[in-house]
């Protein structure tokens, strides 16, 4: 099997997401960490690899790097399918792929270095960029505790009593958002799920640690 390789950044959600699968897969990675806000992501070396100049990339081998982390996530579930990250039925892979969504495409890209920057060039102070990020995080646990509360579906897990991308989700937003200063409030579906899953070896070894200096 070709040597893999993840570009990432400490506090990444997204990287954190594909470290997660890799770990439950069981598959060995070297992690090339990059630090987002000394702007290693433009370097050319990177650029050549990502152009859109973002983590996570996974290389394997002298394969062009994958991007995305869903991208990198449903490429993992299909080249290596056990243990089994999407259902097995096709109403349930697109409820774990919709709960998904919420995070990965609806919230998440409005909390990255490169929209706080902006937010930043453009008069908003640390406070109210911090403000942002946690009006946006709120909306998705609303959205996302009423979904899993109300749907038998929801198990021990986001759906089902098994690990899905989901959960993945689910923990990159609110664990490493509470890290960051976020309280979590009224949603106590999402609480359990997030207690649940740090408990296990994968999920919990994968939390980023700020590299030494």
């Amino acid at each position: 099997m070709p040597t893999l390789q993840l570009y990432s950044y400490w506090r990444s959600m997204a990287s954190y997401r594909v470290r997660v699968a890799l770990a439950l897969k069981g598959l060995a990675f070297e992690e090339i960490l990059l630090d987002l806000l000394a702007g290693d992501q433009f370097t050319p070396e990177f650029l050549a690899l990502n152009p859109e100049g973002a983590v996570p990339a996974l290389v394997e081998g002298d394969e062009p790097a994958l991007t995305q982390s869903m991208a990198i996530l449903e490429y993992l579930e299909e080249v290596w399918p056990a243990p089994a990250l999407l259902p097995s039925d096709p109403r349930g892979r697109a409820r774990v792929r919709s709960l998904s969504a919420i995070i990965v495409s609806d919230t998440h890209p409005l909390l990255v270095p490169r929209v706080r920057a902006f937010l930043g060039e453009h008069g908003l102070d640390d406070a109210a960029v911090r403000d942002w990020s946690f009006h946006w995080i709120s909306r998705a646990a609303r959205a996302i505790e009423a979904r899993l509360a109300r749907d038998p579906e929801t198990g021990a897990f986001c759906h089902g009593d098994e690990v899905t991308l989901a959960d993945l989700c689910l923990v990159s937003l609110f664990t490493l958002g509470k890290a960051n200063g976020y309280t979590l409030e009224d949603a106590p579906t999402i609480e359990r799920i997030l207690g649940r899953c740090v408990t296990i070896a994968a999920f919990r070894d994968a939390l980023p640690h700020r590299p030494a200096a």
